[in-house]
């Protein structure tokens, strides 16, 4: 029973975390886009290639035809990672531990859900009302964020949510920052001007931070800086790593079986990996390994944490 529970919270929070990342890309590109000055291509398709399991030809149709891009990463339930897929699997794990969560939030995940369904998006997504569209959905899944905070007393389930959100963040960077240096084919040694990296910043929510923290031009150096190693900065891997570290020790410390030591050897492994990363080597690592070496051991990681705890 307890498994199950830590389970639908784990899975009820990164579900939650995983939306609201998804609608930051997604107001982040289609603002760049609307920009007549924006350095370099507006299509949508590497936006696609991360949210949308769609052929390669399949992607050539529709990379140029925002409305049936939004509609399809929004409110496509045949799209698994779709926000309206994401927030009904949120829901039924909501549902599932009703008990175990406060009223507040219950409603706040209910209300996404209801919004994700109202039958005049598709149409305002067609139009000149599609970002108040992406608005109005970000600041539900912002609400949701701060009724959690707010409102979840602190224990076992708290500590799961906890877990489920920054995993799902730490991926989320990985991902999106190596498809932004997959677009310049992994030249790092190439220096880029700092508009070429404004969507990444933006859909991290990483500009004004990378415009007040850094003060040297090397932008590619700096932006993985950012990304990898800046403990202050609250969508860098370093600083997801981190919470999940204090996390797991915190769901093992009543508990510590040889499995759940093995677990904490995995990710210790991995935080170290990039905790004790030298950022001199920033400027000459193979960026296109280093990234899916991570995305590896994380789900590696992943893999072994469900086996030990939800297993039911």
């Amino acid at each position: 029973m307890l498994s199950r529970i830590a389970d639908s919270l784990f899975w009820l929070n990164r579900y939650m975390e995983r939306t609201q990342s998804i609608l930051r890309v997604i107001r982040s590109h289609y603002i760049i886009s609307l920009d007549k000055d924006a350095i370099g291509s507006t299509t949508w398709r590497p936006i696609l290639e991360i949210f949308a399991q769609l052929t390669d030809s399949e992607i050539t149709q529709i990379e140029a035809k925002p409305d049936i891009v939004l509609q399809k990463i929004l409110t496509e339930s045949t799209n698994p990672n779709s926000i309206k897929t994401i927030v009904a699997r949120a829901r039924e794990n909501a549902r599932g531990v009703q008990n175990h969560i406060t009223k507040e939030l219950w409603e706040a995940v209910n209300s996404m859900y209801h919004l994700t369904n109202k039958p005049y998006l598709n149409q305002k997504l067609s139009g000149p009302e599609a970002l108040e569209v992406v608005d109005q959905l970000m600041r539900q899944s912002v609400l949701y964020a701060g009724i959690a905070d707010i409102t979840m007393p602190r224990g076992m389930g708290w500590d799961f949510m906890k877990l489920g959100k920054y995993l799902e963040r730490s991926m989320e960077t990985i991902v999106i920052t190596d498809k932004q240096c997959q677009l310049f084919g992994y030249d790092m040694q190439q220096e880029s001007d700092i508009t070429k990296w404004r969507f990444l910043l933006m859909s991290l929510a990483g500009y004004e931070v990378y415009l007040k923290t850094y003060q040297t031009f090397r932008h590619n150096n700096n932006i993985l800086h950012q990304m990898l190693l800046n403990e202050h900065y609250p969508h860098s891997v370093i600083f997801s790593l981190t919470r999940i570290n204090r996390y797991l020790r915190d769901v093992i410390k009543d508990n510590e079986s040889n499995e759940k030591l093995a677990l904490i050897r995995t990710f210790g492994r991995l935080y170290s990996k990039v905790n004790y990363m030298d950022p001199e080597r920033l400027e000459t690592m193979d960026s296109r390994a280093f990234f899916k070496e991570l995305r590896n051991e994380l789900l590696v990681f992943h893999n072994q944490l469900e086996k030990v705890f939800f297993s039911y």
